[in-house]
């Protein structure tokens, strides 16, 4: 059986989200999918796994739709389901910016650019290129150039911008993210901003690493994904290298791990021999606490008890 795992947002503009989110609910069901799907006033957004049958039944039920008729879905190959479960949620944003008046992707965006026309304009000296994303998903991986954002979540944009927005003037933005839902929003509010010239990498940066002439060159590391894969490789050419390192060790690395202590569930950066090491988690004092107040993440046990077998 091969699996599929699909990406795809669509903004636009939806009377009844909470009707939209019970028949969302009741198709994914049906075929079988898990995954996230966020539906609000603006639109719908959605991240599924499932049997490669069951996507592609989805696809034709949602295209059906004449709000989603012509949707874009991101689709790649997988052994299994990347998703644990099924999460269906009635929303206010299907993004979270929280700007209120901020333009709707449908009325102010960014020029789309295509990875090609993306490609060739990265380098320039008129040129700023702002990662869309957390400053976790830029550090396993990011274009050549590209402003890290000081920021740990999407509506920190804002006030970063503000701070930001001076050195821009003048200058050819690009904005890029995984897959485009988050430039929608960000492209447009630059432009509100005062920014003239915007630009947006279409499809983001999962199509850049499909296209069949960039084939993701000038991408650095990985691309962050929010499933069980983690980091997905974008750069398809002899270019391809890890930029990340390991947090415990300095060790080159792009696995991105949660501490097992759940009450700590840290992100961060551990090569394999560190997990096998610190039984997966992110300091001695984690794991002693989570031994001792019984708040270990199953995830880690099959560590724990190996560690325990090879200590007699």
């Amino acid at each position: 059986m091969s699996y599929e795992v699909m990406l795809f947002y669509k903004f636009t503009p939806i009377e009844d989200p909470d009707k939209l989110a019970r028949s969302q609910r009741a198709i994914c069901e049906e075929l079988g999918l898990l995954g996230r799907v966020l539906v609000a006033e603006e639109g719908l957004n959605g991240t599924l796994s499932g049997d490669a049958r069951a996507c592609q039944a989805y696809r034709d039920h949602m295209r059906q739709d004449p709000r989603f008729a012509d949707i874009v879905f991101k689709v790649d190959p997988a052994e299994g389901h990347v998703f644990p479960r099924l999460s269906v949620k009635r929303k206010r944003e299907i993004v979270h910016f929280g700007v209120e008046g901020a333009p709707k992707p449908w009325e102010k965006t960014g020029h789309r650019l295509s990875p090609r026309e993306w490609f060739d304009m990265l380098g320039r000296d008129d040129v700023v290129v702002i990662d869309g994303r957390n400053d976790y998903e830029y550090e396993i991986g990011h274009f050549e150039g590209a402003v890290r954002p000081d920021v740990s979540t999407f509506r920190e944009f804002p006030s970063w911008i503000e701070r930001h927005k001076a050195e821009w003037r003048g200058k050819k933005v690009l904005t890029y993210c995984t897959g485009g839902i988050r430039c929608e929003k960000l492209s447009g509010y630059l432009m509100e901003q005062g920014i003239e010239e915007v630009y947006q990498l279409d499809g983001g940066i999962i199509m850049y690493g499909k296209d069949p002439e960039v084939q993701g060159r000038k991408f650095l590391g990985k691309c962050y994904v929010f499933d069980d894969r983690v980091a997905v490789r974008i750069n398809q050419t002899e270019e391809d290298t890890v930029i990340a390192h390991c947090s415990l060790c300095g060790a080159p690395c792009d696995r991105y791990l949660n501490c097992g202590y759940l009450d700590c569930h840290r992100r961060f950066l551990c090569c394999e021999d560190c997990e096998r090491r610190m039984h997966g988690f992110c300091s001695p004092a984690c794991e002693a606490a989570a031994l001792q107040r019984d708040r270990v993440d199953p995830r880690v046990r099959p560590l724990l008890a190996k560690a325990c077998g090879a200590s007699g």
